[in-house]
């Protein structure tokens, strides 16, 4: 047992390839991490294992390496790239005589430097709170010790105990505060909805550019740096359409892979800008040598938030870095756009997005034919606030028979939702070539 160290930066950086070989991008990415937390590397341990260690996680072999590591840097923590058991951090620390602080924590404490305003900061005590209280068993010696004195003799409670209850009651506090905001802002996204304001969210990899693009395009003056999660909490800013309504475009927090479970359930509040959104920017480092994964990995978590089905648009951003490459749109076999070339950085190609947008919005329209029931008047009057009704006839059950011309977006929208439309879809067609762009616009 010891008294864990309260401070330190000089780390030793451990990396071992469990079941697969070495990656030398996830090497430079768990650099960059350490330095973004303000760690001092002095030097780096890797190997290879066929699975995890259950008691020291790299085995004790590696693990007498690393202290002989720590004893000749004189380094004063251990920083490992893995998610680690609260009984492996703990017997790791025992054996090492210094602070572990597993993948987690790492990000959890970027995040706390990262936070500026007043929701972001609660946010990141609450995911650190809920990390910690994993851990708070037999690691430090103060968490054994009886209460006592004059007066307070007996079973008592022990530091622990105590340790424990304060930090639920904190964590209740916390959750309670959140619960506060993510009401005003849900209030906020239904006034947006009932003004019928489309909202676009910028997503990507951290370090992909959103915020840089985001800037471009809003002149926002949000932070940006060449650096992980230089910027934590979400911005939105209006942004004029050519010939189009305006929408609001959002600034999300960046994803990395492995994002801690923790920092998803306390961020839900500032993610619901992303799961609400009508579009998402999927912003992607079009110079990085393994895109393709950070794509995927970007995928994962929009599934873990519940955001995966919305329609989303991908933006390839650092095409300045790339040997040859000029800004373009790419179109898919049914000519919708499902990539755009840029360089936020210098500006090239910056100006096809908004046109995009716009086109998005409210350059394509379908024309669908409805069959609605007589229960189904108020969906009838959604359809005149939101589309062009071509034509429309009783029925003999007291519904309506009804040809609309919709956007684009508000068909995927809303005729894709199944508890609103299911059973009343009776056909679908393209609307006519010579459809009217100021009609489009008004539906």
């Amino acid at each position: 047992m010891f008294e864990r160290p309260g401070s330190g930066e000089r780390a030793i950086l451990v990396q071992l390839a469990i079941g697969h070989a070495a990656d030398d991008d996830a090497m430079l990415e768990f650099r960059l991490l350490a330095k973004a937390a303000g760690a001092l590397e002095v030097g780096y341990l890797t190997g290879n294992r066929d699975r995890p260690d259950p008691r020291l996680f790299i085995g004790s072999g590696k693990a007498d390496e690393l202290r002989s590591l720590i004893e000749a840097t004189r380094a004063e923590l251990a920083i490992f790239d893995h998610a680690l058991s609260p009984a492996q951090e703990r017997n790791l620390e025992r054996l090492l005589q210094c602070r572990v602080v597993e993948r987690s924590g790492l990000i959890l404490d970027i995040f706390a430097q990262r936070a500026r305003s007043f929701e972001g900061k609660l946010q990141v005590e609450l995911a650190q709170l809920r990390h910690l209280s994993t851990r708070l068993v037999r690691g430090w010696t103060h968490l054994e010790r009886q209460k006592g004195g004059i007066g307070l003799r007996g079973p008592g409670e022990t530091q622990l105990e105590t340790d424990r209850r304060l930090l639920g009651q904190r964590i209740t506090q916390l959750k309670a505060r959140l619960s506060r905001i993510e009401t005003r802002q849900a209030q906020a996204r239904r006034a947006r909805e009932r003004a019928d304001v489309s909202t676009v969210a910028l997503v990507g990899y951290t370090n992909a550019g959103k915020s840089t693009l985001f800037n471009q395009l809003t002149e926002a003056g949000v932070f940006q740096a060449d650096q992980l999660f230089a910027t934590l909490d979400p911005t939105l800013r209006r942004l004029a359409l050519p010939n189009a309504p305006a929408i609001v475009l959002a600034d999300t927090v960046g994803f990395v892979n492995q994002l801690p479970h923790e920092l998803v359930a306390a961020f839900r509040s500032t993610l619901q800008e992303t799961r609400s959104a009508d579009l998402l920017l999927h912003v992607v480092d079009a110079s990085n040598d393994q895109r393709d994964r950070r794509i995927a990995d970007v995928d994962t978590v929009l599934e873990e938030i519940g955001a995966r089905d919305i329609p989303v648009i991908s933006v390839f951003n650092k095409i300045d870095m790339l040997p040859v490459s000029e800004p373009r749109i790419d179109r898919g076999e049914d000519g919708l756009v499902n990539r755009v070339w840029l360089s936020a950085a210098t500006g090239a190609g910056v100006e096809l997005l908004p046109q995009v947008l716009a086109d998005y919005f409210c350059g394509e329209s379908l024309r669908q034919q409805l069959r609605l029931g007589p229960a189904d008047g108020s969906l009838r009057a959604w359809l005149f606030d939101h589309a062009i009704v071509v034509s429309e006839s009783p029925t003999e059950q007291g519904g309506w028979d009804i040809e609309v011309q919709i956007s684009r977006a508000q068909h995927d929208r809303y005729l894709l939702d199944p508890e609103r439309w299911a059973g009343r879809l009776v056909s679908q067609c393209p609307a006519p070539a010579g459809a009217n762009r100021d009609s489009e616009n008004s539906a």
